[in-house]
């Protein structure tokens, strides 16, 4: 057979399947409804009038959805949070707040967030999601101005003890059009308000939800040519046993949220989801980071802009497999491709659990917020491969997910892609399947990490028990960020960390056309840890900013071995853990404070662990008087001390394990200000063996081996550091 005859074949394998080679298969959203159209044009509209005049109709048709702008005040969802409480804990606030008078002098879409301080009978407020405040005024329970026009009335309530409370204000119609006659469209529903210059414009969402249902309903894919449908809410695939949904061009055919709300595409349960060649659009970008993040409240925690303001482009609830395929996200205000559902042993009858979710060749630029995130333990199997992440202000993926999967990607200017199981996310199943297994591989990493706008942490994290981690052959390029953290969380609620591999990755940690800052290529604070095959350097001289390894006690069993290091201002390190006595209950027993993730841990799987560590009460700067645990209760989280000791709270200790079980060899260090610091108390099981630490172009090194702690020093080899006062420790 000759070549053209293999071409033939070929194409004609590859067009089986497509919606132009079955068409009975396929149902063309076009023949629903939808314009996929840019045309839009200006109106005249009257209150209370379903009738308004266009100054051109255009492309309109009979059954069409529109969106009008200007002639339609109404208000979003107000909703009320008290002090202490997370967003997820949010309610309606009845008839305690009152709403009136938006003029839409501010544009189409106003958020307003008011802020109650505990103790206060006064709120600050905001309209622009938290970049300014203004001052704060009396709650005096009548009508009080804010701006477009909006007065709030605060009824009867205790609100001295704390609360924020949300809404927005929109000027925006939609609706669908049901008659024309000449320039006058009559629509469904009627204005509230007079206007000479509404903007009229397509709302593809109803032609494309009714395409999706037909298609759900008579077992059929659906099909969407190129155009630019523009949403006002949008699209929901709910229960499909077995559907595809497909843009003709992953560049041509635009999903557009920018005038709407909510998520572009929403999979809610069923079987089998497929979505590819989109392209999605937002109305908030990487430099609104901050707007879409953790708004700076007084009378509650955890109120997100993203949740006040929010566009996505794809959330899965529980449908069982799906992969989303050349879709291109950017704009997103919310979580850009999120996932969630219960886990598998958590299920109630008629819940479905999401099985795997596969993203292949897809791409997010340009977002507030995360890139792609899973909002629950219960989502198995997520994959991210080959995807493109560049300026999101978010994580670039937030993986609270079981048996994940980030493989062969880029990711540029973005926050960090993390493995992490939060308190929230708890189910009966964690001893048993545990949660945040996940496998980092074959990715570029280049520029920085950058969260909510700034510049700083760890481009790839686990923490807050996630247990079996691998980390292997990424590349770090011109990195001015630090590279792997593996840590262990701060606070009760969540569990410790374990079981990373972190092995063959390249970090070229050069800062080049920026600021430099501080950073690590490496650093472990969680257990059971195995370092190697790394290479870490700077291309040219040494830079002090930069710490290779560094290891942090009080983790347990970490091997570290055969990594080169070079040009580093800290090549291998060792920290000791510190935490401080957060309550006193008597003279032997104590609460550690949160906030200290490389202290004392609190492990309630295992409250047997520390007992026997010692705890050295630091007085001044040094450790003085030790005291040792006796036991650990994991439902009250107390330590217990063998005999008394005078304590009161934040007072300070350091950690003392007994055997922390290091390993420490084979390593080449080079080039470094400060090549090996082993500033910790180590026990009698670290050992430094076998390592090669040389000078290199570090003139101003003057020691090789740095020890304060109890380490096993074996068969090092130093090379051009001759003066012996400064290697008092290390063998020549």
């Amino acid at each position: 057979m000759n070549s053209s005859a293999i071409l033939g074949v070929l194409v004609v394998t590859l067009s089986l399947g497509s919606p132009q080679a079955g068409a009975a298969d396929w149902i063309n959203a076009r023949d629903c409804g939808a314009s996929g159209s840019t045309f839009e044009t200006t109106a005249k509209t009257a209150a209370a009038s379903k009738q308004i005049t266009v100054a051109t109709v255009g492309d309109f048709k009979v059954g069409q959805g529109v969106m009008v702008s200007k002639c339609n005040i109404r208000y979003t969802r107000t909703t009320m949070w008290g002090t202490g409480n997370s967003y997820e804990n949010s309610k309606k606030p009845g008839n305690s707040v009152e709403v009136r008078g938006y003029d839409g002098s501010a544009g189409s879409w106003l958020v307003f967030v008011l802020d109650i301080a505990p103790g206060k009978r006064e709120f600050r407020w905001t309209d622009d999601l938290g970049r300014n405040w203004h001052p704060a005024v009396p709650i005096t329970h009548d009508w009080q101005p804010l701006s477009g026009g909006v007065e709030v009335r605060l009824n009867q309530r205790d609100w001295e003890s704390g609360y924020v409370i949300s809404f927005g204000a929109r000027d925006q119609l939609v609706t669908t059009v049901e008659k024309i006659e000449g320039n006058v469209l009559t629509l469904k529903d009627a204005a509230n308000r007079s206007v000479k210059d509404a903007l009229v414009r397509h709302n593809d969402g109803v032609a494309i939800q009714a395409a999706i249902d037909r298609g759900i309903k008579d077992k059929r894919n659906v099909y969407l040519p190129v155009g630019h449908y523009r949403l006002a809410r949008g699209v929901t695939v709910k229960d499909a046993a077995a559907i595809t949904i497909e843009g003709q061009s992953a560049v041509d055919t635009l999903l557009d949220l920018s005038e709407g709300e909510g998520t572009c595409i929403h999979l809610i349960g069923g079987t089998e989801v497929t979505l590819r060649d989109f392209r999605m659009v937002g109305f908030m970008g990487f430099d609104e980071a901050d707007r879409a993040g953790s708004l700076a409240t007084k009378g509650a925690s955890a109120v997100w802009g993203l949740s006040l303001k929010t566009c996505q482009a794809v959330e899965t609830n529980g449908t069982e497999r799906v992969l989303v395929e050349n879709c291109h996200a950017s704009r997103m205000s919310c979580e850009c491709f999120q996932s969630a559902c219960p886990g598998r042993t958590a299920l109630e009858p008629g819940q479905f659990y999401t099985k795997a979710i596969t993203y292949l060749r897809c791409s997010v630029t340009d977002c507030a917020r995360n890139g792609f995130d899973e909002c629950g333990a219960g989502v198995e199997n997520v994959s991210i491969l080959n995807c493109r992440i560049v300026d999101v202000g978010g994580c670039s993926w937030e993986g609270v997910s079981r048996f994940g999967k980030f493989i062969g990607n880029y990711v540029r200017n973005s926050g960090p892609v993390v493995a992490r199981f939060g308190p929230e996310h708890r189910d009966k199943s964690f001893p048993d399947l545990g949660v945040g297994q996940h496998v980092f591989a074959d990715n570029v990493f280049e520029g920085n990490v950058s969260y909510a706008g700034r510049v700083g942490g760890a481009a790839i994290r686990s923490n807050g028990g996630t247990a079996q981690v691998i980390v292997r052959n990424n590349l770090f390029i011109n990195f001015n960020s630090s590279g792997v953290d593996a840590s262990n969380p701060s606070a009760s609620r969540y569990l410790p960390s374990s079981n990373t591999t972190i092995v063959g990755n390249i970090f070229d940690l050069t800062c080049v056309g920026q600021e430099p800052v501080r950073r690590t290529a490496v650093e472990v604070s969680s257990n059971d840890a195995i370092v190697a095959d790394n290479q870490i350097y700077i291309r040219g001289k040494c830079d002090p900013m930069v710490t290779g390894i560094m290891l942090h006690e009080p983790a347990l069993n970490m091997n570290v071995h055969d990594n080169l290091i070079r040009n580093c201002g800290v090549g291998i390190a060792t920290d000791r853990a510190r935490s401080r006595v957060g309550e006193v209950v008597d003279s032997r027993t104590f609460l550690r404070a949160d906030g200290w993730p490389r202290g004392l841990p609190l492990d309630p799987l295992r409250p047997w662990l520390c007992a026997g560590w010692g705890l050295a009460w630091v007085k001044g700067s040094k450790p003085a008087v030790t005291s040792t645990i006796e036991s650990f209760d994991s439902e009250t989280f107390r330590f217990k001390l063998r005999e008394p000791h005078p304590m009161k709270v934040g007072d300070l200790f350091e950690v003392i394990v007994p055997a922390l079980n290091w390993n420490m060899h084979d390593n080449t260090v080079t080039g470094c200000q400060r090549p090996v610091v082993l500033d910790s108390h180590g026990s009698d099981t670290c050992y430094f063996r076998n390592n090669l630490v040389e000078r290199g172009g570090a003139a101003d090194a003057k020691r090789a081996i740095e020890v304060r702690g109890q380490f096993r020093l074996i068969e090092n080899q130093v090379v051009g550091f001759d003066e012996k006062r400064d290697n008092p420790r290390a063998k020549p």
